[in-house]
């Protein structure tokens, strides 16, 4: 009796631990598909004798200096004296009717230094573009083509007010992004890239010279 107490007594011996899961063998790494080649970049082909360029330099003689094709997209230089008797002529005989943009392109150590370039858009032709560009000396005007296309007046004043480039015949050529006063021109290349200390955001109620509006700006707000 006493052993069958004993017995019942005693521990049960525990049962043994479960086996800790394997890790996973790793598989084997999937190769790497190779870097497709880079597709060689066009080169642009001469487009002078296109029909449209063709059209162009008969109709305005001496306007084309030249004519480049690139993916589809042609390029004439323009003759900066023959600029805007060619905007008509493509908005009147070749129906570009829509100046998409107007901007212009800093070389900084290239004489001209400046292309002003326009991006001419016709509906009519199935939505055509074409592009100019005429080659500015740095200091010298540039025709205006605010009486070909009404919206080139606030384009030209971009450019004029962010590169400097002065419109001859412009209405009303003054800054539209910066204000009157501002110290230099913001995409030259010449210009710091860190900008410039206008002293505007520390000291909202004084100004350095040429560092804010004007004292009869309508804009000027003094921030207390």
């Amino acid at each position: 009796m006493a052993d069958e107490e004993s017995e019942a007594g005693a521990p049960k011996p525990s049962a043994p631990a479960a086996a800790a899961p394997k890790a996973p063998v790793p598989a084997a790494a999937a190769p790497k598909a190779p870097v497709p080649a880079k597709a060689p970049v066009p080169a642009p082909v001469d487009a002078t004798g296109e029909p449209l360029v063709a059209a162009l330099a008969a109709a305005v003689p001496g306007a084309v200096v030249s004519a480049k094709k690139m993916v589809g997209q042609t390029t004439v230089e323009v003759a900066p004296d023959k600029l805007v008797e060619t905007c008509r002529h493509l908005r009147d005989a070749e129906t570009f009717t829509f100046l998409v943009d107007l901007t212009a392109v800093d070389w900084k150590e290239r004489d001209p230094r400046f292309d002003v370039v326009y991006w001419l858009h016709s509906f009519a032709r199935g939505n055509e573009r074409i592009r100019l560009k005429v080659g500015v000396k740095d200091g010298v005007l540039c025709p205006t083509v605010s009486g070909v296309w009404e919206t080139a007046n606030w384009m030209e004043r971009e450019v004029f007010d962010l590169f400097g480039i002065s419109f001859e015949g412009h209405p009303d050529l003054r800054r539209i992004l910066t204000w009157d006063g501002f110290q230099g021109h913001p995409l030259r290349k010449d210009f710091p890239v860190e900008g410039i200390d206008t002293g505007a955001a520390i000291y909202p109620d004084r100004y350095p010279e040429g560092g804010g509006p004007a004292p009869d700006d309508k804009n000027r707000k003094t921030v207390s």
